[in-house]
């Protein structure tokens, strides 16, 4: 059941459009900087960072710094998990 709660946090985290765009952004360009965000979405520096709150509280991503930047990427196993669960509903409705 702690296991079910974690990956409905993560599809939760997954659900808003602007965080799955920057999940997308960040398979793409792994440790992007909160701040290149800001031109991509078009929204404020203060919106952005509560988005990448949410992912990273769910698991679904990692951040280094650098200097005085913090730089974000996708934690793979996150994905994979939830990939795994997706795959697991996918095969149980091809059965019936």
């Amino acid at each position: 059941m702690e296991n079910d709660e974690r990956l409905a946090t993560m599809f939760r985290a997954m659900g808003h459009p602007v965080r799955l765009g920057i999940l997308r952004r960040l398979a793409q360009e792994p440790e992007t900087c909160a701040c290149d965000f800001t031109d991509v979405f078009h929204l404020a520096q203060p919106t952005i960072s509560q988005h990448l709150k949410v992912l990273r509280e769910a698991g679904l991503v990692t951040t280094k710094r650098r200097g005085t930047q913090i730089c974000y990427s996708v934690v793979p196993d996150a994905l994979d998990e939830s990939r795994s669960v997706l795959g697991e509903i996918a095969r149980v409705l091809a059965l019936t």
